[in-house]
C-alpha cells in the first residue's frame, strides 16, 4: 500500500472506520481519522488505550472496510 492509499482513505467523507491489515498478519483499526498520522515515509496508528505502532507503508497489504454503509470495493 502506498501512503497515498492511506491518506485517501483517511481523508474520505463521511470518514469511514477501516483496519489495515499487516504483512504479519496484524490488523490495526482506524476508528477516527485523527488517530492516524501519516508522514513522509512512516504511518503512526494510535490506539483508544493510547498504545501505538509505527507502520512502514509497505507491510500494509490492505485497508478492510466492515461497515454497514461501505461503498468501497
Amino acid at each position: 500500500m502506498d501512503l497515498a492509499g492511506i491518506r485517501e482513505a483517511l481523508q474520505h467523507r463521511p470518514f469511514e472506520p477501516f483496519s489495515m491489515r499487516l504483512a504479519d498478519g496484524r490488523s490495526l483499526a482506524v476508528r477516527h481519522p485523527e488517530m492516524v498520522a501519516v508522514g513522509g515515509r512512516r504511518v503512526i496508528v494510535v490506539q483508544p488505550d493510547d498504545s501505538w505502532s509505527v507502520i512502514e507503508p509497505l507491510m500494509v497489504v490492505s485497508l478492510d472496510y466492515n461497515g454497514s454503509n461501505s461503498q468501497r470495493g
